[in-house]
């Protein structure tokens, strides 16, 4: 029976001050490693925002270069053609039809 009757210890305030100090800061280290996650998770979600924006903006200037008329084609010129601007700027330098010819070797007849 003396075993029975036999009072348990009492802690003193200071040791359960400790026990709810490490307590404490044992759940705060369970914070950080909380925080850290979602840091990382956060960054691992704005690196695939940007990614998506970045296709977005590429859609975009595709769109606007679809929607942007094209500049018009220099129309080809024919061998006839050539021919005469080559002759007429011979003519605006001055030169004569005789010297023309002479300077392309051919006989222009009267």
């Amino acid at each position: 029976m003396e075993e029975q009757k036999a009072k348990r210890t009492r802690r003193t305030p200071e040791q359960m001050i400790e026990e709810i100090e490490a307590k404490m800061q044992k759940l705060t280290q369970e914070i950080e490693a909380i925080e850290e996650k979602r840091m990382a998770t956060n960054q691992e979600f704005d690196q695939k925002v940007e990614a998506v924006k970045g296709k977005i903006a590429a859609m975009e200037q595709r769109k606007k270069e679809i929607l942007a008329p094209k500049p018009p084609r220099k129309p080809r010129k024919t061998k006839k053609q050539k021919i005469a601007e080559i002759v007429k700027q011979a003519q605006k330098s001055g030169m004569k039809p005789e010297q023309i010819a002479e300077a392309l070797g051919v006989n222009i007849e009267d």
